[in-house]
C-alpha cells in the first residue's frame, strides 16, 4: 500500500466524519481531494469509496442521512438525497 493510497483511505475516513457531523461541504472537498489524488497518481479510488460518494454532487453516502437504499429484483438503487441522483448496482 503506498502514501497515495493511504491518503485516499484517510480522506474518505474524514468525509464520513464530516457527513456525520452534518458538514456536507466539507464531505464534498474531501471526496474531491481523494479523487484528484487517485487521478493524479493512476491508482483510483477503490470500489467500495466509489460507491459510497455520488457521482453528480460528489457527497459522501450514508444510508438514511445523504442516501435512500432499496433492493429490486437483481439490483441495489441508491439515490443521493442531496441532488437525487441515481445509481443502480447489480447483484446475485
Amino acid at each position: 500500500m503506498g502514501i497515495p493510497s493511504e491518503r485516499i483511505d484517510r480522506l474518505f475516513a474524514l468525509a464520513r466524519e464530516a457527513v456525520v457531523d452534518d458538514e456536507y461541504d466539507r464531505a464534498r472537498e474531501y471526496v474531491a481531494l481523494a479523487r484528484r489524488i487517485a487521478e493524479r497518481n493512476r491508482c483510483g479510488v477503490p470500489a467500495e469509496f466509489s460507491r459510497k460518494t455520488c457521482d453528480d454532487c460528489g457527497v459522501y453516502l450514508r444510508p438514511g442521512k445523504t442516501s435512500r437504499v432499496r433492493l429490486r429484483p437483481g439490483r441495489v438503487v441508491v439515490r443521493c438525497r442531496e441532488c437525487g441522483s441515481t445509481a443502480r448496482y447489480p447483484f446475485d
